[in-house]
């Protein structure tokens, strides 16, 4: 049950990704196809295609979390032992949490200066662009807690133990057969 509603949420956090690009690109192309031939354009498709963009990568990188899309050190990781694996692993997540509790804290430390700045041309409160922030902590962070309880609880199988690859040329599924698409 659980699973599912996971598995949809982030169907439904892809579309929300396709959306802000698909709405970047027809921002960015409408201006240019406005100057070019009627020598105008809508001055707040620019700023919105720049929110659009921090989004999309902020929201892509929990995401890339999820299905391990984000660079890693697999050729070296993958020579250990179980034992060895298991203490990298754990030592990443625990490094990752680290991290997002850093971006947390430090959004939280300036949510009131942007929440009461304002974007030039549209107007829009900047907490719209920095509070992203929020959502890739807890996303990030949610993942690395889940990855380190199953690492404490022994939940975890010899194929999950290498969770990114080195290159982004190799499929995941292809360097680590058996593991979740």
């Amino acid at each position: 049950m659980g699973r599912v509603f996971i598995d949809r949420l982030f169907k439904g956090i892809e579309a929300v990704l396709a959306a802000l690009l698909l709405g970047m690109v027809v921002m960015v192309f409408g201006n240019v196809v406005l100057r070019y031939a009627f020598n105008s354009g809508i001055q707040v498709s620019e700023e919105l295609s720049r929110i659009f963009f921090v989004w999309l990568t902020f929201v892509g990188a929990v995401v890339a979390m999820r299905d391990g899309a984000h660079l890693g050190m697999d050729g070296f990781v993958s020579r250990l032992s179980r034992r060895g694996k298991l203490a990298c692993l754990a030592a990443s997540q625990a490094i990752v949490l680290a991290g997002c509790a850093v971006l947390f804290w430090g959004t939280w430390q300036q949510h009131e200066v942007n929440a009461t700045t304002t974007a030039p041309v549209t107007g829009l409160s900047m907490i719209w662009v920095f509070g992203v922030s929020y959502l890739t902590s807890l996303g990030i962070g949610a993942h690395a807690l889940h990855a380190l309880w199953r690492i404490a609880s022994g939940r975890l199988r010899d194929d999950e133990l290498v969770q990114v690859t080195e290159s982004e040329e190799i499929p995941h599924e292809a360097a680590h057969p058996g593991a979740r698409p």
